[in-house]
């Protein structure tokens, strides 16, 4: 079966779901998005390392990461091989001494590993079919709209009365705290004022 590249194209709070997120992956060579619920925690990890913050201790899949490289593993690619009854299933694809390697995962934790590896993430056609959506050109540039006055909403908050410099130190004290959400936060602020100037 052919596989089909995919890249990590959003992370938002699920709509069906309340208290878990969807990780929406889009095609690399096409308009197909597979949007795929997950719980928090994981969430927290993909936009942990999908942002470069580095916690003061190392977290559940950093630990994986740090196990595999230990042992000279090396994580190849993820594929999201499989959906039944509405669970995507996936495997990593690992090389340990010249051999190929599968190993079965939950696709979220198979995308936080993605993530920190920097490999690529694969599926099959027959998974799109089932679960893919197609955003037509307009839809997306809709969609990005609605996400842009968003941010400007944001400015009115009292994040953006602070200096660089504070919010720098607010950020050190919550990554000490282990508040991934409120440091994802002051992270965004601070790339916003970056973009600005």
């Amino acid at each position: 079966m052919k596989k089909i590249e995919l890249d990590i194209v959003a992370l938002s709070h699920s709509v069906t779901q309340s208290h878990n997120y969807a990780v929406v992956l889009g095609e690399m060579e096409g308009v197909r998005r597979l949007p795929i619920v997950i719980g928090g925690a994981e969430a927290q990890s993909i936009a942990i390392a999908m942002e470069r913050m580095t916690p003061n201790r190392p977290l559940t899949h950093d630990l994986l990461k740090n196990t595999m490289l230990t042992f000279n593993v090396e994580l190849k690619e993820v594929v999201i091989n499989n959906l039944h009854e509405g669970v995507f299933y996936a495997r990593l694809v690992c090389i340990k001494d010249g051999d190929e390697v599968e190993v079965d995962s939950r696709t979220s934790d198979a995308l936080a590993l993605a993530v920190r590896f920097g490999c690529p993430i694969f599926t099959y056609e027959f998974i799109l079919e089932a679960a893919g959506v197609v955003l037509e050109e307009e839809d997306e540039q809709e969609e990005q709209k609605p996400a842009k006055r968003k941010r400007k909403k944001k400015g009115k908050t009292p994040m953006t009365e602070r200096s660089i410099e504070e919010l720098n130190t607010m950020l050190e004290e919550v990554l000490a705290k282990e508040d991934y959400e409120k440091a994802a936060k002051i992270r965004d602020e601070l790339n916003r004022r970056q973009e600005e100037s």
